[in-house]
């Protein structure tokens, strides 16, 4: 039998911003526990307001099925002596398994390989009654809370104070007590609309019958009627409003009836740059803006957790509430701009960037310094990749990032026009941030790239130099992200790049930074690594990026055109062939006991299959080398492929540690040349799986 099992457990407001990864893993949670504990059911639905956290176990079996216990005893030599009579061995068996020793001869069975005693019985399953606190109490103890707090005289501890519980089994109240809560089937509809409990029939009449007590329990359900309310709202307008994922979700974990509002501001603020507006409503009110062709309105949209009857009112007292904010969004606007970005530098010196590193204002130094140096190699103008650096961090003192940290780098590019700084310069200022985040977009202009590679080699190398590389979770300096904007940068932009010599210049524009080589090879190393996760994603196998690291490389874009060109060879159908032949051939030499010649004398070859391998060896080597030039390694890498059936002809025919030293030498000679053919590219051996 089974019937609807529901869990809702009721707390004061949660967090908004993680109601909905509660809700989620609090639902997988339930699942989790209920498939260890064999419970069968149909399907797992996740219900989440402000004010609680909610599961609807469709079909959930009352009871698990019954299982075969099956306990394997003494062999059956051991078990009775040479009369037949049961040892001690066999009596303690009985006695751990409620045997009566006189049955124990027909306890015999055969494992597979021997006659050994053994006890089956049946266990039935548990039953849910029983295993349901159980279960909620571990999902509960499951979720992903950072801070736990106690409410009361209660030892149990939550995101936020729990007040009720609701577990019910079909239309059955399930007997159990969790964090300190005795279940019921009571629950608690909308505080102004139905202040007042809800007694719940059965957990199927869930959904209803909070709806009817003005509560929209379904997450999702409720996150699509205020994104379609937004939608008809800034209609109204002529314009779209602008909906971001992250803001809805979190609108949506803040009201349980939602009723969106438009609202309007006064024109003149449109003054001020509209990212600033725009945070300030999205921040500190959690309201839309809406847009028409791409340039801000005087509107925004404001979701009310209460139908009002006048919403007139509520209107106009969000447009008041709004107003102060706005202005002072005005105010720091118009009192940066009295103030020069190259004024504002001269606070930095006053604002450490790390303890060991010095000011912010001694890193732009460095960073304008290695700018300008990298400008040629990025096609940019090297004064002005100088003076965007030198900039760079200026807008950090400003009033208005102060205030919406968010802001950084795009005050500075509008207080960077205000100043008459070229235009790439200003663009710059905010690119040097770019990419922020897993598919972000990139910078346009030259200017913005050296800048953007700059500072965040800059950052590394600083880091790793004081001995903080990111460790565990801990990242406080983003080097993962900064480590993946360098490689983005290089490759997507196609900068032939060797970062070898780059990180040494870095290294070399701090002061006493100890061991600059061992630094940069720590930093190098980190920074190629961040390539495994970056293929992972391109769904390219391990052992590919690997053969290609064996080559212990520096430049991201050879690098990644390697990886690339061993991916598609990986896929020849003579490629598994060659990778194995290329590891035997590396097992070979490794334990080759005399020098090996760096070539193979011609004259020497006897046998046909090893004149026919050296032929081919010197024909495909030719064949490559201007490719190779050219870095056209997939090209090189399929006229490799032809190699394979002459290299199984060898290993067929041709013995290689032979008697005569002159002869063993030339055949390893011969395999040497071949190994050296295709580690130019990447070391093939290392595609065969390990065993």
């Amino acid at each position: 039998m089974s019937a609807d099992f529901l869990v809702e457990l009721g707390t004061e407001e949660l967090p908004p911003k993680s109601l909905l990864s509660l809700s989620e893993a609090f639902e997988q949670g339930i699942a989790n526990q209920l498939q260890t504990a064999g419970l069968g059911f149909a399907a797992t639905r996740a219900f989440a307001s402000p004010r609680r956290l909610a599961v609807l176990v469709e079909g959930l079996a009352t009871q698990a099925p019954q299982q075969e216990k099956v306990v394997w005893g003494p062999p059956a030599k051991i078990a009775f002596d040479a009369g037949g009579n049961p040892t001690k061995a066999a009596l303690a068996f009985a006695g751990k398994n409620a045997i009566d020793p006189a049955t124990l001869k027909n306890c015999v069975e055969n494992d597979g390989k021997q006659d050994k005693l053994c006890h089956r019985a049946v266990v039935p399953g548990v039953k849910a009654a029983d295993k349901l606190g159980e279960i909620v109490t571990e999902a509960l103890a499951g979720l992903p809370v950072a801070k736990r707090m106690r409410w009361g005289a209660s030892r149990q501890e939550f995101v936020r104070p729990a007040h009720w519980l609701v577990m019910l089994h079909g239309n059955g109240v399930v007997e159990a007590t969790v964090m300190d809560l005795k279940a019921g089937r009571t629950t608690y509809g909308h505080r102004i609309h139905h202040a007042q409990p809800i007694a719940l029939p059965s957990a199927a009449d869930y959904r209803d019958a909070l709806r009817d007590g003005c509560v929209l329990a379904d997450f999702a359900a409720r996150r699509e009627l205020i994104a379609s309310q937004i939608k008809e709202a800034a209609a109204a307008t002529g314009g779209e409003a602008v909906v971001e994922a992250a803001l809805l979700n979190e609108v949506t974990a803040l009201n349980e009836w939602p009723a969106a509002l438009l609202g309007r501001f006064d024109e003149d603020f449109l003054e001020v740059p509209p990212e600033a507006l725009i945070s300030s409503m999205a921040e500190h009110q959690k309201y839309f803006h809406v847009e028409k062709d791409g340039k801000l309105l005087p509107f925004f949209i404001a979701i009310a957790n209460i139908e009002s009857k006048d919403p007139a009112q509520v209107i106009a007292g969000n447009e008041r509430v709004i107003r102060p904010r706005l202005a002072d969004a005005a105010f720091f606007y118009r009192t940066d701009k009295k103030t020069s970005l190259e004024a504002k530098r001269e606070l930095l010196k006053k604002i450490v960037f790390q303890a060991q590193l010095g000011t912010i204002y001694e890193k732009t130094e460095r960073v304008a310094a290695l700018a300008e140096s990298l400008a040629a190699k990025v096609g940019a103008d090297p004064a002005q990749a100088h003076r965007a650096a030198e900039l760079s961090k200026s807008d950090l003192v400003s009033e208005m990032v102060l205030e919406f940290p968010d802001l950084q780098g795009l005050m500075g590019r509008y207080y960077a026009r205000h100043d008459g700084e070229a235009p790439d310069v200003a663009a710059a200022i905010f690119e040097q941030y770019l990419p922020r985040f897993a598919g972000d977009k990139l910078p346009e202009t030259p200017v913005g790239t050296a800048v953007a590679l700059a500072d965040k080699i800059d950052t590394l190398v600083g880091i790793f130099g004081i001995g903080m590389p990111p460790s565990g979770s801990k990242d406080p300096f983003a080097l993962r992200r900064a480590s993946l904007g360098v490689l983005r940068l290089l490759v997507e932009k196609s900068i032939d790049l060797d970062l070898c010599d780059i990180l040494t210049e870095a290294a070399g524009k701090y002061t006493g930074l100890p061991e600059t080589a061992r630094v940069v090879e720590r930093v190098l190393s980190y920074m190629v690594e961040r390539f495994r996760a970056w293929y992972e994603e391109e769904n390219i196998p391990a052992e590919v990026f690997l053969a290609v690291a064996a080559k212990q490389l520096s430049n991201p874009l050879d690098i990644h055109q390697r990886v690339h060109a061993v991916n598609s060879f990986s896929q020849l159908p003579e490629a598994a062939a060659l990778a194995a032949a290329n590891k035997r051939v590396s097992n070979i030499l490794a334990r080759a006991d005399i020098e090996v010649p760096s070539q193979a004398d011609q004259d020497m070859l006897s046998a046909d299959a090893e004149k026919t391998l050296f032929n081919q060896v010197t024909q495909v080597t030719e064949q490559i080398r201007p490719l190779l030039n050219e870095r056209d390694y997939a090209k090189a890498m399929q006229a490799m492929a032809v190699l394979q059936p002459s290299v199984d002809a060898f290993f067929d025919g041709v013995m290689v540690n032979v008697e005569e030293q002159d002869i063993r030498r030339n055949r390893l000679a011969l395999l040497a040349e071949l190994r050296s053919l295709f580690l130019y590219i990447a070391d093939i051996s290392l595609l065969v799986p390990e065993k």
